[in-house]
């Protein structure tokens, strides 16, 4: 087991260091051509903009900065559309080792009177009382914005804000602190300058130019009295909240240049994830949260094993018939733990979807893990995930397929129908209310026409075929064989006491589940809703397995203890028992969002939840599967060793 941590731990520290499929690229000085493949000018990118406390993020150009109309976007991959990201070309252009200083990038004015100007400058205003964030671009880095907080460290955040408000009784917000000049009372600052400085290492023994390491900001507000030729001097830009008339915005920046020794091109995000928060509790957490969950798996399994040992061997040793008669506890109802259960077809439906999901979650994961879905890589993850899920119908149809004629079922059309559109649909669902509300807002979240059609057609013309396939192939095989025969009579389950009834039985399950993930949901939440990047893939890796030998062990166990206690009817109960861990996920996110957040708005609340549900569902029948196929193994392979007459 140490191996594999230490494994893990390496393979999550791999992704700070090298990010394969991204190739380096070289600069060089102007007017320098002998060396081929190496660019003078550096372009400088803009996303979209996000804020902590809203989840709509809103496009570069909705606020009305300096934009560049004449180039063409860069084109975005299915990952990126569905998290928002629109990253477009800036006015922001400059040459390698060239220094600029104060240079105009354009102005900006509003007319009060304007009902148009007065729209655009509300948005502003509105962006800025919510800490909205810049997201920049060089060379494929973010554009980092670092200062420094408690103990001495310096956060390096990759976004830095449009500007701050300062209350009516003189109380800065959010960027505002960094300078003691913003202190009008019921005003508006705007970061209408940043000086920029770009880190840079030359590559030694080849002739390749430089490569960029780092790319640094610092925002800062100017009045610039000059607005024709601005020489960034005057007091901060401030904008009264009641303030009515003629409003100029200068925007300018400054740049610079600094070799950077120290930096190699491989390790240039280490500066970023390093001063990330939280980082170093992160791992001390994961590793205690570890030795715990498996220290529980150990003493479950060890009970386990010595009990059913003692139990095999006693009802093998049955020989006389008085023996037999005076049977107790599991061997009891033998003949009817294969009964098929209640609602078997949507049962089938949920088995089928959650080994689709089960199969991506551990194939995206692995690649993940290899450092192929890095942050430098930006929207792979969520587009392998689709893809992946999209091309795995196939095991999805043939689980459900072969699971239902099992438990004897005869409509087969109706459970390839229900595989393929029933737990995809309520995702899609809700997805598209979500949509639709995104569209309503103007938010750059709002996934186009021409994607949700993509969407359909990957769902229609892909994975519901092969669905089909999947469902042929089930349904053509023999039913699964069950060591024991099912009597024709069903037995009567006698009077259960309170912790071997359902309810209690299933709400106790999920618990130990849930302790194994809890602390790596709260960075997941975080690099969601906080926009922070996640990178810790082999850690999570890790956690990924040990939850699903926690969800087997604790189904397994309480599997045990209700047939000891004659009830047969374990296939929902193993399936509802793994399952609660997502209800258990729900309420922490509920938690979450009312402790940890400062989202407003009615719009960002149902959105936060409208994406929770699906998050909820996917997890349940993810965890559900698990443990449904964790007890059918424990079941037929106790069954199959004991001799029943």
């Amino acid at each position: 087991m140490l191996r594999w941590l230490l494994g893990a731990a390496l393979l999550a520290r791999a992704v700070g260091f090298y990010l394969p499929g991204l190739a380096p690229v070289s600069f060089c000085e102007p007017g320098t051509e002998l060396i081929p493949d190496c660019k003078s000018v550096i372009e400088l990118f803009v996303n979209r903009l996000d804020s902590v406390e809203s989840v709509l993020p809103y496009e570069y150009t909705a606020f009305d900065f300096c934009s560049e109309k004449t180039m063409k976007r860069p084109s975005e991959n299915l990952g990126q559309v569905l998290f928002g990201e629109r990253i477009e070309p800036s006015p922001y252009k400059f040459e390698f080792k060239k220094p600029a200083v104060c240079q105009k990038v354009c102005t900006r004015t509003y007319d009060t009177n304007n009902p148009s100007d007065k729209a655009k400058l509300y948005f502003l205003k509105k962006g800025m009382l919510l800490n909205y964030q810049h997201h920049w671009i060089v060379d494929n880095m973010p554009v980092t914005w670092c200062y420094d907080v408690e103990d001495g460290q310096k956060f390096c955040n990759p976004g830095f804000p449009i500007g701050c408000y300062v209350t009516e009784a003189r109380r800065p917000k959010d960027a505002c602190v960094v300078n003691s000049n913003f202190n009008e009372d019921d005003a508006f600052y705007i970061f209408n300058h940043v000086d920029i400085t770009i880190h840079y290492h030359i590559v030694e023994h080849e002739q390749l130019g430089a490569r960029l390491v780092a790319a640094k900001i610092e925002p800062k507000s100017y009045e610039n009295p000059n607005e024709d030729s601005p020489d960034c001097s005057g007091g901060p830009k401030f904008l009264k909240n009641k303030y009515t008339g003629v409003f100029k915005i200068p925007y300018t920046y400054s740049v610079n240049f600094v070799e950077d020794k120290n930096i190699r091109w491989a390790s240039r995000w280490d500066y970023i994830l390093e001063s990330m928060p939280h980082t170093n509790i992160q791992w001390f957490s994961i590793m205690n949260s570890l030795v715990i969950v498996l220290f529980l798996s150990g003493m479950v399994a060890m009970i386990m094993l010595r009990t059913l040992h003692k139990d095999i061997a006693r009802y093998n040793q049955m020989d006389s018939v008085e023996d037999a008669q005076e049977e107790f506890g599991w061997k009891l109802v033998h003949g009817d733990v294969f009964r098929p259960p209640r609602k078997g077809m949507l049962l089938s439906v949920f088995l089928g979807s959650g080994t689709q999901i089960f199969i991506m979650t551990f194939v995206t994961l692995f690649f993940a893990c290899l450092g192929f879905l890095s942050p430098a890589n930006r929207g792979a993850l969520m587009t392998c995930a689709v893809v992946l899920w999209v091309l795995l119908g196939t095991p999805a149809g043939y689980v459900a397929a072969r699971l239902y004629k099992s438990f004897g079922g005869e409509k087969w059309k109706t459970n390839v129908l229900l595989t393929a559109f029933l737990c995809p649909g309520v995702v899609f669902a809700d997805f598209f209310v979500m949509n639709l509300i995104l569209w309503g807002e103007g938010s750059s979240a709002a996934m186009p026409f021409g994607t949700l059609v993509a969407i359909l057609a990957l769902w229609f013309c892909i994975s519901v075929p092969l669905t089909f396939i999947g469902a042929y192939f089930g349904f053509k095989k023999t039913g699964i064989e069950h060591p024991v025969r099912t009597n024709q009579i069903p037995r009567q389950i006698p009077q259960q006491s309170f912790y071997t009834k359902p309810f209690p039985g299933i709400v106790m399950g999920g618990i130990l589940p849930f302790g194994c993930i809890f602390i790596q949901l709260f960075f997941i939440l975080n690099s969601i809703w906080s926009h922070q990047m996640y990178y810790m893939f082999g850690f999570l890796f890790l956690v990924f397995i040990i939850l699903v030998i926690t969800c087997s062990e604790a189904t397994i166990l309480l599997c045990y203890f209700h047939l000891c206690a004659e009830d047969y009817h374990w296939q929902w109960r193993s399936f509802l028992t793994s399952g609660f861990t997502a209800v258990y996920f729900l309420v922490y996110a509920i938690h979450y969002f009312f402790s940890k957040l400062q989202i407003t708005g009615l719009a960002s609340t149902i959105l936060y939840f409208g994406y929770t549900m699906i998050m909820a569902l996917i997890f349940f029948l993810f965890t559900g599967t698990i443990g449904f196929f964790a007890c059918f193994w424990f079941v037929t392979k106790i069954y199959s060793v004991v001799k029943v007459d």
